[in-house]
């Protein structure tokens, strides 16, 4: 049985891989638990990590230090990635409030932190430990102990206090978004609410009887119009038309047209009447419509074409289709000439089957070479990320300069991936599966590494004069704030529920809530919002660490 001890004991690479594993494993597995109907998921991973630790079970420090980093990279990198290609379309129309939400976590928080100070007599330097253990940020806390350098004050009780406020701080964030959801969540605060007009592609069927349009062109009605509109096809008595902007209209023609919902009745006045028609539930047979033309969905899989505009294709010209929207990821947008096209776009061409041949030879529609992503990309992403995580950034006023770090620096370098690649004709695109494979897998695995690394001194920690109270105002400090914003969000009816669970996580720098807020509500609103508001609130809290010390200590 020695071989079976040596697996646990003996400090080594295979020893971290088989204790990480444990972890891992049975973490995940007591997470699906429900108890009360309520589940913690992938945060088991690190509780079940504290446990192992206070029963003394270590890995080397260096290599606990690595597995850490690199599953904190995998994870935020490939969120960045995940969440690049709509990340600037969600920050046009509501990432200006996400952040003004999370900058109102961090100032509430900031606040109390000051009043608790003075109210339980506990020094200034202790408190900003404590903050930054309640907000999870390890930059603020390396900055306020350099400021408290300078200050001629020992940051070692700093360091103390955020070792012991850090887990209740990463697990806080979770009891908070559960209370909210048990007591201030009503069931049309999950359905998602998005702002985003990509998202708000609507199918009707509108007859002509406008005749101001009657023997124009179909280019000439829509450079006349602020209206954003395709005509995918044309019914004109027996005969079914795949019209191109050169096609003219007239009295009485059929039109299946794609636009934004909103748009819908000034599309209706534009060309006359609406069909009540029903063609925007799941599941509609477009082939049935008529028999002359088809429809099909090609996936873009040339990446010779990832990047172009669809104006550049001239689809309608070389090939005679016409495309009316595009599905990329879980979002419909609709088929404009200046759309940028992206690697693993669905596009939906409508023509004669042989034309829609000819165009799926030119756009590929290889659902193989998508399943094989592009793992060069990720490992250069990750590198210039924590590259850019190391670039110092001097702020006047400041004795430091303030750096992204291993956390930001990744997921910025991913949104920008993510959102700019095709751009460059740099193909970083992953399958749902795989992107959702690898943040787990990088979750999973800096959870134990943090779980592990907190347990051994947890309970020696806890025991301390100091201990208790620290704790204490630590989970104060995470819950309340994060609580009452919330709830506040909430109510006033601006966002769903996921939103603003990503906007918490996101304020908090709480990688695990926001795994929890994954495994529990559905959709990406809560990974775009995290996304959103991670860089400016990393930023704000390592001021505020400096700040605190420069005014109060």
């Amino acid at each position: 049985m020695n071989w079976i001890n040596g697996l646990f004991s003996i400090p080594s690479a295979l020893q971290a891989v088989v204790v990480l594993s444990l972890i891992c494993a049975i973490g995940l597995g007591l997470g699906k638990i429900r108890i009360g109907g309520i589940s913690l998921g992938i945060a088991f991973v690190f509780f079940f990590g504290i446990a192992v630790g206070s029963f003394g079970l270590t890995v080397d420090s260096r290599m606990l230090d690595y597995c850490e980093t690199f599953g904190l990279v995998i994870f935020v990198y490939t969120l960045g990635l995940s969440v690049g290609p709509n990340f600037f379309g969600s920050f046009r129309h509501e990432g200006t409030s996400f952040n003004l939400w999370s900058l109102g976590v961090i100032l509430l928080g900031t606040v109390m932190s000051v009043a608790l100070a003075y109210a339980m007599k506990v020094p200034m330097s202790d408190m900003v430990g404590i903050l930054c253990g309640a907000t999870t940020n390890t930059p603020a806390l390396g900055a306020g102990q350099q400021a408290l350098q300078h200050a001629g004050v020992s940051g070692a009780r700093a360091a103390l206090a955020t070792a012991v406020t850090y887990p209740l701080g990463v697990v806080g964030v979770i009891f908070a978004m559960i209370f909210i959801r048990r007591f201030f969540v009503r069931p049309d605060d999950l359905v998602v609410h998005s702002a985003s007009d990509d998202d708000h592609t609507y199918i009707g069927q509108f007859v002509i009887l406008n005749p101001a349009v009657d023997g124009k062109t179909i280019a000439t009605v829509a450079q006349g119009t602020h209206l954003k509109f395709i005509i995918s096809r044309i019914w004109r008595g027996e005969e079914v038309i795949v019209p191109k902007g050169t096609t003219v209209l007239h009295t009485n023609d059929n039109l299946l047209v794609a636009t934004k919902r909103e748009e819908v009745s000034a599309i209706e006045i534009l060309f006359g009447q609406k069909v009540k028609r029903d063609l925007n539930k799941e599941q509609v047979d477009w082939n049935h419509l008529d028999s002359k033309v088809e429809s099909r969905v090609i996936v873009l899989s040339k990446g010779v074409l990832n990047g172009k505009r669809l104006g550049q294709l001239h689809l309608r010209d070389a090939y005679n289709v016409n495309v009316s929207r595009i599905l990329r990821s879980d979002i419909k947008l609709l088929a404009t000439e200046d759309l940028v096209l992206r690697y693993g776009d669905r596009l939906t061409l409508v023509g004669q089957p042989e034309a829609i041949d000819h165009a799926e030879k030119f756009l590929g529609n290889s659902v193989k070479t998508l399943n094989e992503p592009n793992l060069a990309v990720i490992f250069l992403g990750m590198l210039l990320g924590l590259a850019l995580g190391t670039i110092p950034v001097s702020i006047p006023g400041m004795e430091s300069p303030i750096r992204l770090g291993i956390a930001g620096g990744p997921i910025i370098m991913g949104i920008l991936a993510g959102a700019f690649g095709p751009r460059l004709h740099l193909i970083a695109y992953t399958t749902r599966s795989a992107s959702l494979m690898l943040r787990k897998l990088g979750l999973s695995l800096y959870l134990a590494c943090l779980g592990l690394d907190a347990g051994k001194d947890f309970l020696a920690t806890v025991v301390r004069p100091d201990g208790l109270l620290w704790i204490g105002l630590g989970f104060v400090l995470t819950v309340v704030p994060v609580v009452i914003v919330g709830i506040i969000a909430l109510r006033l009816k601006k966002f769903d529920f996921g939103t603003v669970c990503g906007i918490l996580c996101g304020s908090m720098a709480n990688p695990m809530a926001l795994g929890y807020a994954n495994d529990t509500v559905k959709g990406e609103t809560s990974n775009i919002s995290y996304a959103t508001v991670y860089p400016l609130g990393m930023f704000v809290r390592v001021i505020i660490a400096q700040v605190l010390v420069m005014f109060f200590v």
